[in-house]
């Protein structure tokens, strides 16, 4: 593809004026007189200050006429990366797509089989004279409709860069309804910044892409970073997204803005999956920048997602076969004060169904903009080759070092490549990510005993956990100089009262938490920084619930490293751990509360630690910072016990004569039904619990376990069904036909309660086991009367349940704290 940019010199989007350490970000042209800031201030907002009409029309308009016009920066013409925004664009990707190998040998294999098919049916007589003439026309025939096809397919799905003007207007549109919701502006790190230009430089020498792997909690995710990338003078990437936002009007800006429209769904299409490799190693060959999101949806729940293998598979492929030499890998982490959607997220977390993306649901959106949400934070983790990353992966792990790039067909080899890539990558994210002042507010709140917080209390509650933060190696979004108290208020206006409360009238103010379930969406955000201290303080509870003295809630190591074990194999599809192993990281966290007195270590005469309890410092301080840890996983040990315990009343009942296989979707909407139910009767301390997210994730986990078998269909009308397995179905008197509180699924339950909080009717073990499980046989007993009997699932179905239980059992692995 020919570079249709003219020679001249290239200068950077934004002025970069470095003094000493400190370095300024400035728009081009303009000279800012130099800030005093506070030692380490290194973060700039891209696009503050933008004119509004009503407020400056002239302004407004000179800043229109300098975007039409193209001035300095605004221009784009001088990217770092690649050729784009050019007429013939389309027409040229879209060659080069054709005309791949692999898609080509695909063509041929789908046509010869076709072929077969209809030689197999008689349409295609060997015995005739002309029958090599007739196979060769039919082959070409074939193959020119499947061409034709593949270039309908390829048209729709690939972004179409095609003009300047476009993307000038895209941008200043985008700014200016982006700058309206977050009223804060973006705001980047500058060292980041510095350091992606320089690796992007390089990158374009040697025709190598960027692959920007941002978190996803917002639609605003990729409106952000190509904003930014516009901003700083980097080639805009290709964006990854799902064909529902392919609606009229709004799906063709976003597609020649830079948004790759594919399936949500490939199923059996092989042609279609080859299609889209076909795309993928095209843009990377050419070094085209590209963007997907590794957790594939939206997060619902604020925290990051398991990583979704799809596109990533492809992306390693292009690698592992040798067709891309090698790409730069970028994860990205983007952070708000307040997540436009939240209140959307919380109906879906419920069981409300999801609205399908239309543009009167896009217009009437357009609300939002008058709000002041804050500002997004948006830093960049260090870039490394994916490349390099797979030969240290042969180098520390059971990958033979003998195998090359080209070589890697073994199934398991690539799928443990694939794992370790993607928790990577999350890893990476988390670690750059920046902790917003709303996250430590909603943290603060949900992780206090009792119903409000004074102003006092709330401030000083805020700054130990900012400090905690930074001592894990996390980072606290600054405001200057601001005091702890301003930035609160601050927090609190983008919040809002729908969320936090304030109590009027009293010597102080007070402020508690109106909606708990929206307000645990930002407490998430800051679990993964104390996962391992909340493991270890959950395991704990088994000894300190007892209460009494501190010999009576001490716990001995073994048990205590037993019931962690056990938590972090139960929550490998929810958290990411640290990569040590489970004894460097349960050491090290036990040092560390030790160090802040939270807890105190009995250990024998070689030094070795044989008991834990909590230190006298914090038992005088009510135990506030041992009861933080245990409430940030609560909710998620409530959640998988109300999981568990659904799975009770999956067992069939007597009369039941079918062969015990239910719809799958059914079977995880009665478990929001039960948490419902035993929250309004107080047998759930956290609603977020219920959240459908989360026992989604339980239920994938228990499926993991082999407790649950889960049988999908290739035949799409067919939805997913699900059963016990024989070993964990309780069993049912043969007198009354209730269920019997024990057994293998019992036992599990009761191992995950030791860690659940304690609370109203939930320290009598038999009220539970007699109230609970009776309404959780009422539920299910619906789901049994409502089946149909035999499913009667086909042979082929039978195949791929025991090649999925098989593939299941090879890649089993064990996640610990």
């Amino acid at each position: 593809m020919a570079d249709p940019r003219d020679s001249s010199p290239r200068t950077s989007a934004p002025d970069l004026e470095i003094l000493g350490d400190q370095v300024t970000l400035h728009p081009s042209g303009y000279v800012e007189p130099p800030a005093r800031t506070q030692d380490g201030d290194k973060e700039r907002n891209l696009v503050e200050h933008m004119a509004r009409f009503r407020s400056s029309p002239l302004e407004f308009l000179r800043e229109v006429s300098l975007h039409v016009s193209g001035t300095g920066w605004r221009a784009y013409d001088h990217f770092i990366g690649q050729p784009i925004f050019y007429s013939g664009f389309s027409e040229n990707m879209t060659a080069a797509v054709l005309s791949t190998p692999i898609l080509q040998k695909r063509i041929t294999e789908l046509a010869e089989k076709r072929i077969a098919v209809e030689e197999k049916d008689g349409l295609l007589n060997k015995d005739d004279p002309s029958y090599a003439a007739k196979r060769y026309q039919r082959k070409t025939v074939i193959e020119q409709s499947l061409n034709e096809l593949c270039e309908k397919l390829t048209g729709d799905m690939i972004c179409k860069m095609e003009s300047k003007p476009f993307i000038r207007s895209a941008y200043y549109l985008c700014t200016q309804l982006l700058t309206r919701a977050y009223h804060q502006g973006i705001h980047v790190s500058s060292e980041e910044v510095l350091r992606l230009r320089t690796v992007a430089e390089k990158a374009e020498k040697n025709k190598q892409s960027i692959i920007f792997l941002p978190c996803h909690r917002s639609h605003v995710d990729y409106v952000s970073l190509q904003i930014i990338c516009y901003r700083l003078g980097l080639a805009l990437p290709t964006v990854v997204a799902g064909d529902n936002l392919n609606f009229p009007v709004v799906g063709s800006f976003l597609q020649h803005a830079g948004a790759m429209w594919i399936r949500r769904s490939f199923g059996d299409d092989i042609l279609y999956t080859t299609l889209v490799q076909s795309y993928i190693d095209t843009l990377l060959q050419g070094g085209f920048n590209f963007e997907c999101f590794i957790e594939g949806g939206r997060s619902r729940t604020g925290k990051l997602l398991p990583p979704k293998f799809g596109i990533l598979s492809f992306i390693l492929d292009s690698i592992l076969s040798g067709r891309v030499e090698d790409t730069i890998i970028c994860p990205v982490s983007t952070q708000y004060d307040k997540v436009i959607e939240t209140e959307g997220y919380v109906g879906e977390l419920l069981g409300v169904p999801k609205k399908k993306e239309n543009l009167a649901d896009f217009l009437s959106a357009s609300s939002v903009l008058s709000l002041k949400l804050g500002r997004v934070d948006v830093r960049f983790h260090e870039p490394w080759s994916l490349r390099q990353f797979i030969q240290d992966q042969q180098a520390r792990t059971g990958i033979p070092k003998s195998i090359d790039m080209k070589s890697v067909n073994d199934p398991a080899t690539r799928q443990k490549l694939l794992r370790t890539l993607g928790y990577k990558m999350l890893s990476d994210i988390n670690a750059v990510s920046v902790v917003m002042p709303t996250a430590l507010i909603g943290t603060v709140l949900l992780t206090l005993r009792g119903r409000g917080v004074g102003k006092a209390e709330l401030v000083r509650r805020v700054e130990w956990l900012s400090d905690r933060v930074r001592s894990k190696g996390g980072r606290v979004a600054h405001f200057g100089n601001a005091p702890t108290s301003v930035v609160i208020e601050r927090g609190l206006d983008v919040l809002g009262k729908d969320l936090v409360g304030l109590v009027e009238g009293l010597p102080e103010p007070t402020y508690y938490a109106v909606d708990r379930f929206q307000l645990s969406f930002y407490r998430n955000m800051t679990i993964h920084l104390f996962i391992s201290e909340a493991l270890v303080s959950a395991s704990m509870y088994l000894r300190v619930k007892r209460g009494g003295g501190p010999d009576n809630q001490r716990i001995s190591y073994e048990e205590l490293r037993e019931q962690v074990l056990f938590l972090s194999q139960l929550f490998r599809g929810e958290f990411i751990y640290p990569t040590e192993g489970l004894a460097a990281n349960l050491d090290n966290t036990l040092k560390g509360l030790e160090a802040d007195k939270v807890i105190e270590l009995t250990r024998d005469n070689e030094g070795k630690v044989t008991g834990v309890g909590l230190a006298e410092e914090e038992r005088v301080a009510g135990r506030e910072n041992y009861d933080f840890y245990c409430f940030l996983i609560w909710p998620f040990i409530e959640a998988s016990w109300l999981g568990a315990v659904s799975l009770m009343g999956f067992s069939p009942p007597l009369a039941y004569k079918g062969d015990g296989w239910l719809d799958s979707a059914k079977c995880q909407s009665s478990s929001q039904l039960l948490g419902k139910t035993l929250y309004h009767q107080g047998d759930l301390s956290y609603f977020e619990a219920v959240n459908k997210e989360t026992l989604k994730n339980a239920w994938a986990r228990f499926e993991d376990e082999g407790i649950v078998v889960v049988a999908k269909s290739r035949n799409a009308k067919i939805l997913p069904r699900a059963k016990l397995a024989p070993d964990w179905t309780p069993q049912r008197n043969p007198q009354s036909g209730a269920i019997v509180p024990e057994g293998k699924l019992w036992d599990f339950i009761e191992r995950i309660a030791q860690s659940r909080r304690e609370g109203k009717n939930r320290r009598d073990g038999a009220t539970v086991s007699t109230r609970v499980l009776r309404h959780t046989e009422t539920i299910a007993q619906n789901l049994f009367m409502n089946t149909t009997g035999e499913t009667n699932m086909s042979e082929e179905d039978k195949l791929l349940l025991k090649k999925k239980q098989k593939r299941r059992q090879a890649l089993k692995a064990r996640a610990h704290l």
